[in-house]
């Protein structure tokens, strides 16, 4: 198929006109070496792992949620230089969907929100709001980590959490949580949560469940979207962020931790 054919594809699936200001520039086809396409790889980031993987399934397209350069630069670094090389030498042209694809009905968000089983899904700018069944602050975060396969962090202990907010990525600023607010949420998960939020929204029951746990299953989806739509194979490849969690409190009684450290300076 030909790569602008592919590229309209992808457009009506997250129509470019969906994305925030700052990503003018950032979206669409970042690298274009107008190759016929006959595979399709799809990833969260373009980085040198995931174009080497692209490489060796001989995918002629990649495309990712983030791209590969999102910040003005005046030096190549080695590792994008070694991106570069790769994607060129193997004839891989690069397609970036970031905010249009996460506003994008059955995008980003709208993924995430089914993942986690919110009925009575609504559709709020930017992230969803839905609706699980009546539980605490502590069976929500389990809930979530479970079902996403990740570390989860979350502050304030709540009881009969019903609504629940979601917004992929790096979702905790103001203008969200305000939306969440105003719509009587009672969870709001997402990922990078800071100091000054959690104090400024200490009525919420907040989660961080990580960037790449909350935005991958939306482009692990976009696979079988384009591969119904196209008929070209295509593969997801998976680069978890390694992302670790541990908390020796739950583990280890403080007079026992402070047994072992005095027992190993000895």
């Amino acid at each position: 198929m030909e790569l602008i054919k592919v590229v309209e594809i992808l457009k009506e699936i997250a129509p470019p006109e969906l994305a925030e200001d700052f990503d003018e520039g950032r979206i669409g086809l970042i690298l274009n070496l107008e190759t016929n396409i006959e595979r399709i790889a799809v990833a969260l980031d373009a980085n040198s792992y995931v174009i080497k993987k692209a490489a060796e399934m001989r995918a002629n397209l990649l495309v990712t949620h983030h791209t590969l350069i999102f910040h003005p630069i005046n030096k190549v670094s080695k590792p994008l230089a070694e991106s570069l090389r790769f994607a060129l030498d193997n004839e891989i042209s690069l397609y970036s969907m970031h905010t249009n694809y996460d506003r994008a009905e059955g995008g980003i968000n709208d993924v995430l929100a089914a993942r986690l089983g919110l009925k009575n899904i609504e559709n709020v700018e930017f992230g969803r709001i839905g609706e699980v069944e009546p539980c605490t602050s502590a069976e929500l975060a389990s809930h979530v980590s479970d079902t996403l396969q990740t570390p989860v962090m979350y502050a304030g202990e709540k009881e009969g959490i019903k609504r629940v907010m979601v917004v992929g990525g790096s979702g905790f600023a103001t203008e969200f949580l305000e939306i969440a607010r105003i719509n009587g949420v009672d969870a709001f998960i997402s990922s990078e949560l800071k100091h000054n939020i959690l104090r400024e929204y200490e009525d919420l029951c907040l989660i961080d469940a990580t960037h790449y746990a909350t935005e991958n299953p939306g482009m692990e989806a976009l696979c079988s979207r384009l591969r119904e739509i196209s008929g070209l194979e295509v593969e997801f490849i998976e680069q978890p962020s390694g992302l670790k969690a541990i908390d020796l409190r739950q583990q280890i009684k403080p007079e026992h931790l402070s047994e072992t450290l005095q027992n190993e300076r000895a």
